[in-house]
């Protein structure tokens, strides 16, 4: 098995973490100009599983291989880590403000640790719950949780349903990576959230007109048609990050590399501002160095231990 570098790991996270950040302020866009939650979740992961059966068949063929054993873990990823969660996701995202949403889905990092030490044996190191609390106070100051707004309560539920699926995919997303190469788990479970909701009913109806242009609300005002939309978010917004979000799990414990996905609440605010005029205060810039810096306490601790995802030495694969 190849050797875990944490350092890349956060790497990769974070750098998933911006382009996920763009492409909240860019489903929000696409939602508002009539394409359906479901519509998003099916463009992303049927353009996913392409580009990556496309990098494979380029690259590892032999990652096509696949076991009657793995199918179940396989199936249940792609349906409740992929499909679900991208769904209650942009089901949050139309309902509730983005900074709002991300928050609530990243109290993910809470049960991420907990579920581990209770499903996979793995006893996180203090410093790793230092960089999670700095992270939560972080985002509650980011996203303005208190400043007595009137929340959607069916967002909210949608928010924390998200929560529950992203828990689910850093854990078994994690332990799929221990026996499986990054592309083709990307691939595989892309191509089987795309079933999935191909075979939901009325998923086409109410197609909006893809020549439609869609007026970006920053200080520019400036218009995009609907289909160039469409095509950052397959591309930069859903196979990009995704792989970079997948190979974070190969290096990282599914603690750490939640802690530092959720630097895509951050982002996400910086973008809304730049791309939907939304407008971003001292305090909660603030915020946003207590979320970075929560990230940076959380790798330092991954670092030093330099843990395998099952909190055994590197040495001991």
């Amino acid at each position: 098995m190849n050797r875990r570098h944490p350092a890349l790991g956060a790497t990769y996270a974070i750098t998933g973490a911006v382009l996920f950040g763009i492409n909240a302020s860019v489903s929000k866009i696409i939602i508002e100009a009539g394409v359906s939650p479901a519509q998003i979740v099916l463009f992303r992961s049927v353009i996913t599983a392409l580009l990556a059966a496309l990098a494979l068949l380029l690259t590892y063929r032999k990652g096509f291989a696949i076991t009657l054993r793995e199918w179940p873990k396989l199936i249940a990823f792609g349906v409740f880590g992929v499909a679900l969660m991208q769904w209650s996701y942009s089901q949050a995202v139309s309902n509730l403000p983005v900074g709002i949403a991300l928050l609530i889905e990243y109290t993910a990092i809470i049960w991420v640790p907990l579920v581990s030490m209770v499903w996979l044996k793995n006893r996180p190191p203090v410093q790793v719950w230092v960089g999670v609390g700095l992270v939560v106070v972080g985002l509650t100051v980011v996203s303005n949780l208190f400043g007595g707004s009137l929340l959607s309560p069916t967002g909210v539920i949608f928010a924390f349903m998200a929560a529950i699926f992203l828990t689910y995919y850093f854990i078994v997303g994690k332990e799929l990576q221990n026996t499986r190469d990054t592309m083709s788990t990307l691939m595989y479970s892309m191509a089987i959230s795309s079933l999935f909701w191909a075979c939901i009913p009325g998923w086409t109806e109410k197609l909006p007109n893809l020549d439609a242009s869609v007026a970006l609300l920053g200080p520019e005002n400036q218009p995009i048609e609907l289909w160039l939309a469409l095509v950052w978010l397959g591309l930069m917004g859903s196979f990009v990050p995704m792989w970079l979000s997948y190979r974070a799990m190969h290096h990282l414990s599914s603690t750490a590399a939640g802690v530092a996905s959720t630097s895509e609440t951050v982002f996400a605010f910086l973008f809304g501002m730049l791309l939907l005029g939304e407008n971003f205060t001292g305090t909660q810039l603030l915020g946003g160095v207590l979320v970075l810096s929560g990230i940076v306490v959380a790798q330092l601790a991954e670092q030093s231990k330099n843990v395998n995802p099952m909190g055994k030495p590197e040495g001991n694969q």
